[in-house]
């Protein structure tokens, strides 16, 4: 039990860690302080999105898999991010 207790609180700080990496400040420009608006009137708006659906749009966006019209300014946004840095900030967004 005591393992478990330990590696749980080891993962917590891990991913805490990693989504500190991202500024999801320089985000709110375009989505909103809160993730409340569609960016530039063309994005989802990314609060009611999942954790699931917000990692897939970020990994995708920096891997050129994903993404419409505002898939150019998103890549160069994540580009410089690992991808577990865009995970971690994924489980920290949305519902």
């Amino acid at each position: 039990m005591k393992k478990l207790v330990i590696a749980s609180i080891a993962t917590l700080a891990m991913v805490t860690a990693a989504s500190a990496a991202v500024n999801t400040k320089a985000c709110a420009g375009c989505h909103g302080a809160n993730f409340e608006k569609h960016a530039m009137g063309k994005s989802k708006i990314v609060k009611d999105m999942t954790h699931a659906e917000i990692e897939t749009a970020l990994l995708g966006y920096k891997h050129g898999t994903y993404g419409g019209p505002m898939k150019g300014i998103m890549k160069g946004q994540v580009a410089r991010y690992s991808d577990a840095d865009l995970k971690a900030v994924a489980q920290t967004l949305g519902k």
